[in-house]
């Protein structure tokens, strides 16, 4: 990695930074947010550098992409690597559903039964393989829009689906993911959502994560309660033509 390149991430994260900071405090909260850096076609040598800037979330919406960037940042360095929670926040088909299971620390996007079956069964794998495996945590993304070809579960179905997964054995139900409308105002989307999530936490009260906001609209998802935020081109800048 150039100097050029590592100077560049460590502005792009400071800046970042600074703005979750002033969201909070502009939305009166003293409580943590997490910062997934999302690093989709982004190298590996990106994701070495952030995390010796302290970067601990990485996020990645590919499957086969992030499975082999686990196993490069393991080698790169074991000890950098064992701290990076993995993150998978992008579409999950249910036939790799129990491979994810097999890398991911936490997942952002189980919108069906039959992802979060896979996942169960890949994590049920995992622990009869090798120690510490420990359940995993998933959230459940919501269409607030009711159009599932963009990914997640309409609000109706979105209870069902909860207690299906509070009620597998190596899953633990973390929370909420949304991904705002193309159209409208993302304010209005994020308060709309956050009230789908504290209805969730009444009927699950364990699932306290509210993973809202882009690098667009880190400020409005704040201000409406988002406990995570999933930021990509703020920090590395465009994707890579591949």
């Amino acid at each position: 990695m150039t100097d050029t390149r590592a100077t560049e991430l460590a502005a792009r994260l400071a800046e970042t930074r600074e703005r979750v900071d002033a969201a909070r405090a502009a939305a009166g909260r003293t409580d943590e947010v997490d910062l997934v850096v999302v690093t989709k076609f982004h190298p590996v040598t990106d994701v070495l550098h952030l995390a010796r800037l302290g970067v601990r979330d990485v996020g990645e919406n590919r499957v086969q992409e992030a499975a082999g960037k686990v196993d490069d940042l393991a080698a790169a360095d074991a000890g950098l690597a064992a701290a990076v929670r993995w993150n998978m926040v992008g579409h999950i088909q249910s036939n790799k559903a129990a491979a994810v299971a097999g890398w991911a620390d936490r997942v952002h996007s189980v919108d069906s039964e039959k992802v979060a079956n896979g996942l169960e069964r890949g994590r049920a794998r995992a622990a009869d393989e090798r120690d510490g495996v420990t359940p995993l945590p998933v959230l459940l993304q919501l269409s607030l829009d009711g159009d599932t070809s963009r990914g997640g579960v309409t609000r109706e179905d979105l209870p069902a689906l909860a207690d299906h997964v509070a009620g597998l054995g190596h899953l633990r139900l973390a929370g909420l993911m949304v991904v705002p409308p193309l159209s409208g105002d993302p304010a209005a989307h994020f308060a709309d959502a956050a009230e789908v999530a504290a209805a969730l936490r009444r009927r699950h009260p364990d699932a306290v994560e509210f993973s809202a906001g882009m690098s667009g609209d880190i400020e409005e998802a704040i201000a409406a309660g988002s406990t995570c935020v999933r930021v990509g081109t703020a920090i590395l800048g465009p994707r890579p033509v591949v």
